[in-house]
């Protein structure tokens, strides 16, 4: 018993490792918090704390990991760009018009390596070919778009 008490890292450190490795198996990251817990407790053993400290420092520890990290890491994990799909993922993209774009005549407006059809957003607008556009709204097979600013030098 009193190599138990000596070397009690050792056996903090053997249940950080075991838990961590069930870890790979469940996903979950509890168990991984738990093992940043048993970790604490081997370096309170480390450090020649008793038993009970070591004790204590290890499930202080778990708990916090548990309450403070593992839910944002979660969240995290869980999260990621958001997936657009179809032609809205062309709104707020600029392009070139290919072809002349008025209301009365739709034009032709290259975007990201394809071709819409297009028609000015302001209908009282002209849009010249080679022109810069921004997409401003897809409605059926048809982008709205509207001339981007140039800055005149």
């Amino acid at each position: 018993m009193d190599w138990l008490g000596d070397n009690a890292w050792a056996v903090w450190l053997g249940l950080g490792f075991t838990l961590g490795v069930a870890e790979l198996f469940s996903l979950d990251l509890i168990l991984l918090m738990l093992a940043v817990g048993a970790l604490a407790g081997m370096v309170a053993g480390l450090l020649s704390a008793p038993l009970v400290l070591q004790i204590l420092v290890a499930a202080a520890t778990s708990v916090a990991m548990l309450a403070l990290v593992r839910p944002s890491v979660v969240k995290r994990l869980h999260s990621g760009p958001d997936l657009e799909m179809s032609h809205h993922k062309l709104v707020g993209q600029q392009g070139v018009a290919a072809k002349p774009i008025s209301t009365l005549e739709p034009g032709i407006v290259r975007v990201s390596g394809e071709d819409w059809t297009a028609r000015p957003y302001d209908e009282h607008l002209t849009i010249a070919e080679g022109e810069a556009v921004e997409v401003l709204q897809i409605r059926g097979a048809t982008a709205y778009v509207h001339p981007v600013p140039r800055l005149e030098s």
